[in-house]
């Protein structure tokens, strides 16, 4: 799995915002695309209210997104501006943007990955090259234009004894499986987007904080199982899912259930689908490293020590930070676009071979 690349180290900074539809990830980091020469310092730009209303109003839909787009958009031409104002770094000193874009839409069966929010505006507005659309040629050549993560989680434990297994748990929860010959990468089920949008629904929160809803309700069996019947659980990996795939079938098994029974059975769902996931695997990993939000939900991470048979750890553990992690992986890809270097493999995505990814949106002044 070695590649080649004569070329120097760049300095990339990095925007993503996640399915959790909470705001703008930014991070700066030095790497040739394969080793990382360093991490630099991260934000979270939240989204004001009014972006994520219309974000959670048009998930789902491939029309009529240009609204939505001009407003992610301006969020992340602000989150750089923010981040260059309370960090010492100039943008004449960053080589590349790599942008994610918001997704709303995740259907790679139909063909289909719509992320919103355009590059070519940050090129403009910083007069630095962007790359963006990291996951169409994927999705163009069958692969389930996700998870991204795996060619970056490689770099970041190369020195790390093997198997290891690193959990994100965003909207959807993720895991890459590394030993020293290959990867193997697959959404498991939901993350935090089930148990967010039920909290918001019922309260004035945006989430189960620490998961001290969930510890103080009792788990509905009957729900659960209906939940975890679903047929993507039995789908063989790569496979990936849609923020909201699950959203009607859980509307369903959960009605009639208390703020607290609904938070434990949300939790417990995640979980169990982790824990399912975690089965697929060719042997267990010696060690699972975990980031996203879900990291912070003490008792979602209390039910994963509980079901997983090696020690489950927040990236923290590591001195990585786990709310970076995804913003430093967009950096990560726009250097490797700019050196020729795959972003997906067969068992990270299910492409056929080793696919390059992104597209360049260069500076109009340069």
């Amino acid at each position: 799995m070695a590649e080649k690349s004569d070329a120097p180290n760049l300095c990339a900074l990095g925007l993503m915002s996640g399915t959790s539809l909470d705001g703008v990830d930014i991070a700066q980091i030095t790497t040739d695309g394969q080793k990382i020469v360093e991490l630099g310092p991260s934000a979270t730009i939240p989204y004001d209210k009014a972006t994520r209303q219309q974000l959670l109003a048009i998930l789902g839909q491939t029309e009529n997104l240009e609204a939505a787009e001009n407003m992610v958009t301006k969020a992340y031409i602000g989150a750089v501006r923010t981040f260059l104002e309370i960090n010492p770094i100039l943008i004449d000193k960053i080589d590349v943007i790599g942008v994610h874009g918001q997704t709303v839409l995740h259907a790679p069966n139909l063909g289909k990955t719509i992320q919103i929010g355009d590059p070519q505006s940050l090129a403009s507005e910083f007069n630095t090259t962007v790359v963006g659309d990291f996951r169409s040629n994927d999705v163009a050549h069958g692969g389930e234009g996700a998870p991204f993560a795996p060619v970056f989680h490689r770099a970041l434990s190369s020195n790390l004894k093997k198997p290891i297994a690193i959990l994100n748990i965003g909207g959807v929860a993720n895991l890459t499986w590394i030993d020293n010959h290959s990867m193997i990468a697959f959404d498991t089920g939901p993350g935090n987007a089930l148990l967010d949008d039920w909290v918001s629904e019922k309260t004035e929160m945006k989430m189960d904080k620490d998961g001290e809803l969930a510890e103080t309700g009792a788990v509905s069996r009957k729900a659960l199982i209906k939940l975890l019947n679903d047929p993507f659980f039995t789908l063989p990996a790569p496979k990936s899912l849609d923020r909201n795939y699950f959203k009607t079938a859980s509307k369903a098994a959960l009605e009639g259930l208390n703020l607290q029974d609904g938070a434990a059975t949300l939790t417990t769902f995640t979980s169990e689908a982790i824990s399912m996931g975690a089965k697929q695997l060719p042997k267990q990993p010696c060690k699972w490293l975990v980031s996203g939000g879900g990291r912070k939900n003490k008792t979602l991470m209390g039910y994963l020590q509980k079901s997983l048979s090696t020690p489950v750890d927040p990236v923290e553990i590591l001195g990585w930070s786990g709310d970076a992690l995804e913003a430093q992986l967009m950096g990560f890809l726009a250097v490797r676009t700019l050196k020729d270097l795959p972003l997906s493999y067969p068992l990270t995505t299910g492409v056929p071979f080793p696919m390059k990814g992104g597209v360049l949106f260069p500076s109009p002044h340069n």
